[in-house]
């Protein structure tokens, strides 16, 4: 048998191991009523997910008429109460990524998790859906301090050594994600069920799965 290609797989959480979009996009319009506009569908907020909460709120406000500093700031801290509250009401793994986590397990490797969302809300988050105990390790946004995160290479360099060392890949469904990565030297597997910026294609990653029964052949592949 051969041995697999790779010591490591990283997974980015939002949109690549957890569908987080509904209690994001609830968190959202919390903190958008607070200043009286309308709230946006689910499909709309997807694809400002990913580069942080602050981020998020920053475009959901864009679309709902602007904003300055000064609300942004106020509604940012509504937005993180609200989610601290409700972090995992409609949060699930994807479809087959529990399976795809027991088959790396089989193979000796190490699972891991880099997201841009606060470290404790992470932890919880993959608490609760009882995933937290399978990592190696797992590294927010503000685990390493301002300026390290994705798509810093900084987070994927610490995973790998958290992880004790070896050849890596790291999984995600965003540009902060794969340039992270490359920045780092690893190749990178892109989610076309995440939740994209853009087209899947124009993320430049090493390869693209639809489904989470797609990567272990994929890592295979890339191996």
């Amino acid at each position: 048998m051969q041995p697999f290609p790779f010591d490591i797989v990283g997974f980015d959480l939002d949109g690549t191991l957890l569908d987080t979009s509904g209690d994001l996009a609830a968190a959202v319009n919390h903190a958008l009523a607070q200043a009286d506009r309308p709230p946006l569908a689910v499909s709309a907020i997807k694809p400002m997910i990913g580069g942080g909460a602050r981020h998020m709120l920053a475009q959901g406000l864009a679309a709902t008429g602007g904003s300055d500093e000064e609300l942004l700031e106020r509604l940012h801290r509504v937005l993180l109460d609200h989610y601290a509250r409700n972090l995992s009401v409609h949060t699930a793994p994807y479809p087959g990524a529990v399976a795809a986590l027991n088959a790396l397990e089989a193979h000796g490797v190490k699972v891991a998790v880099v997201t841009n969302k606060l470290e404790g809300f992470a932890r919880e988050v993959l608490r609760d859906v009882g995933l937290l105990d399978r990592l190696s390790c797992m590294i927010g946004g503000d685990t390493l301090g301002p300026g390290n995160s994705k798509p810093s290479p900084a987070p994927i360099h610490a995973m790998i050594q958290r992880s004790g060392g070896g050849r890596a890949v790291f999984v995600g469904d965003s540009i902060y994600d794969v340039a992270a990565a490359h920045a780092a030297g690893v190749p990178a597997i892109a989610c076309r069920f995440g939740f994209l910026m853009q087209p899947v294609e124009e993320l430049g990653a090493e390869a693209i799965i639809d489904h989470f029964d797609d990567l272990l052949p994929a890592l295979e592949r890339l191996g």
